[in-house]
């Protein structure tokens, strides 16, 4: 089994604001709309400009969201980082990943590097019932693992027919 990882639990619920969170829950054309424009952003910020580094300051790791009867799991890729270097903080309305890819030292001269460093940074907005003062998170050979359970009010259930 993984090492747990510490969660945050916000006492508030924090302002959400439209395109600073993913909201997987919303209808396909407001995603499509939005993943053109982070398109165009990237490809702006992607022209290689002398002095300028060829990625982002901060950016979001690559993540499956899987939607169960009992709960949502979040699977990231992050190789490279350590477990204390993650921080993970939940409210009812977003959950927050973000942490550090340290830069390895380095003794001779690096003739090419595609492997990110630095910050990470990833929120998505929440769907409502959930339980979060029941989420868990694991971390174990580079891909944190973040289960947000369902509220018990909130699950599906069957109905028999009499």
């Amino acid at each position: 089994m993984g090492d747990n990882v510490p969660i945050r639990r916000e006492t508030s619920t924090p302002a959400v604001q439209e395109g600073q969170v993913i909201q997987p829950w919303r209808d396909p054309a407001s995603e499509l709309f939005r993943d053109v424009d982070a398109i165009f952003s990237r490809m702006l910020r992607g022209l290689d400009m002398p002095g300028t580094s060829r990625w982002p300051q901060s950016f979001a790791p690559p993540v499956d969201i899987e939607e169960t009867e009992d709960a949502y799991i979040f699977e990231f890729d992050l190789p490279g980082v350590r477990r204390d270097d993650i921080t993970i903080d939940v409210g009812q309305q977003e959950l927050h990943i973000s942490g550090q890819i340290v830069e390895k030292e380095r003794k001779g001269i690096l003739r090419h590097k595609t492997r990110r460093t630095g910050s990470f940074d990833y929120r998505v907005a929440l769907p409502s019932g959930i339980d979060s003062d029941r989420v868990q998170a694991t971390f174990k050979d580079g891909v944190l693992t973040v289960t947000v359970p369902r509220a018990e009010t909130s699950r599906p259930r069957r109905i028999k027919v009499d």
